[in-house]
């Protein structure tokens, strides 16, 4: 046995679920389809109930123990009379559980220790006539019911496993990584575990998959998998190219070193304040941190608010001649737009050129905008007017401490938010930050791939 065939296999008796747990999991799965056929029976509507998921098919991993079950309802039903027969069968079947609203509402709960989601979709013919997204579901289960066997299950769970290991599993719009559909997939695809990382250490984005040749859209992700079960759609549209690159870079590094620390999630300790003012002082750099009160909405809609913040407020800086050097964003109670710069305070003037003399209209027009102006010029370089003016902001506190911030590209909530209120902390300011976040600060001053 090779050193990564021995190492697999101990990461492999490490994330399957023991027999007992099987027949827990069985045992609860049994039960509640039964409750869910008596909630339907109740229905003035024909539905059924599927059972889909990682737990349907025998790829989940130990200890990460979801149920899902979709209710099938007819294609014809109005929507909202799927919406409200689906929280009917959700509450009776999970009393105590909770709404939850995706692409439209759905009960969530808990049952002898499993989390169980209950959906209701549409019962359609195929994946290409869905009328909601989740109505693909049941197919997608279908077709990897069909094609995965034992070896190929165990060789998922250490896909899923290695990602979680290297913070790339989930799809969520915080992450943006690998979906569970997706990683199953993807070892399908190349035939196991270890001939996926063989094939993704070489991959040269952008790489396109399709299981069915049956594809008929083309995608500008740096993965495209077409999902067999819909020739018009990507599995792997949500996927980051830093994602895409992180399985690269782990996929080079396992190969080259086997060993079981990839497939374990570590996060950093976190550092204090003196750390951070530490990192700074070594670093030459001027942080400036906007800090404000985190809007209340579900991760999927605050993340890309916050990367549509943070990369207008970047741009910005840049656009100004700040230099940023590095920039993140992170939340809690909290949010915090983190910019690293490289340029604390610029010169009272900056050098603005106009078109060249001979290009008569544009140069004409530049030298009477400026000539009766506090400025320094019009004067000639070379063949070109020019002139030196005042600078509008010379430190980011004075850009970012006013109203310019507000004519960046900012999320709708997050401007909400600061237009209510917010802290500008600049320079060892945001050790203080190190309190709430000292593992995410951790994170950025001790960077990995």
């Amino acid at each position: 046995m090779s050193d990564f065939e021995a190492v697999v296999a101990r990461v492999a008796d490490r994330v399957t679920p023991d027999a007992a747990e099987r027949e827990r999991l069985q045992a609860a799965a049994d039960a509640l389809r039964a409750r869910v056929r008596d909630a339907i029976d109740d229905l003035p509507v024909e539905a059924s109930v599927v059972q889909v998921g990682s737990t349907a098919r025998g790829t989940w991993l130990a200890d990460d123990r979801d149920i899902d079950l979709f209710v099938r309802f007819p294609a014809d039903l109005d929507r909202t009379d799927l919406e409200r027969y689906g929280l009917e069968v959700g509450r009776a079947v999970l009393p105590d559980g909770r709404e939850e609203y995706a692409e439209h509402p759905y009960v969530t709960g808990e049952i002898r220790s499993f989390d169980v989601d209950l959906v209701p979709c549409y019962d359609v013919p195929d994946a290409t006539a869905i009328k909601s997204s989740v109505d693909r579901t049941p197919f997608h289960d279908a077709y990897l019911q069909e094609r995965l066997d034992s070896d190929l299950a165990r060789d998922v769970r250490l896909f899923k496993a290695f990602l979680t290991g290297i913070g790339a599993y989930g799809s969520d719009l915080r992450t943006r990584g690998f979906s569970g559909y997706l990683s199953e997939l993807l070892v399908l695809e190349y035939g196991g575990f270890e001939p996926l990382l063989r094939a993704a250490a070489d991959w040269h984005p952008p790489v396109r998959l399709d299981p069915e040749a049956h594809g008929t859209a083309t995608f500008d992700d740096p993965l495209v998998v077409i999902d067999p079960t819909d020739p018009e759609r990507n599995v792997a549209a949500v996927c980051s190219a830093e994602n895409v690159a992180r399985l690269q870079h782990y996929a080079r590094d396992l190969l080259a070193d086997p060993r079981e620390s990839p497939f374990v999630p570590a996060a950093p300790d976190p550092v204090d304040a003196d750390a951070v003012r530490a990192h700074l002082d070594r670093r030459g750099t001027t942080p400036v941190a906007v800090v404000f009160e985190t809007p209340d909405l579900v991760d999927d809609q605050l993340y890309p608010q916050l990367r549509k913040s943070i990369h207008g407020i970047t741009d910005e800086l840049d656009r100004r001649g700040f230099a940023p050097i590095r920039s993140t964003a992170f939340a809690d109670d909290r949010a915090v737009l983190l910019v690293e710069l490289a340029v604390a305070e610029l010169a009272a003037v900056e050098r603005h050129a106009g078109p060249p003399v001979h290009v008569r209209d544009h140069a004409t027009g530049f030298y009477d905008a400026y000539v009766d102006r506090d400025v320094y010029g019009p004067f000639l370089d070379g063949d070109r007017y020019v002139v030196e003016r005042e600078r509008e902001f010379t430190t980011p506190a004075a850009l970012l401490g006013g109203d310019a911030l507000f004519d960046v590209a900012l999320g709708a909530h997050v401007e909400t938010a600061l237009d209510e209120d917010y802290d500008l902390l600049v320079g060892d300011e945001v050790a203080a930050l190190a309190d709430d976040f000292g593992v995410e600060l951790a994170r950025y001053f001790d960077p990995t791939p």
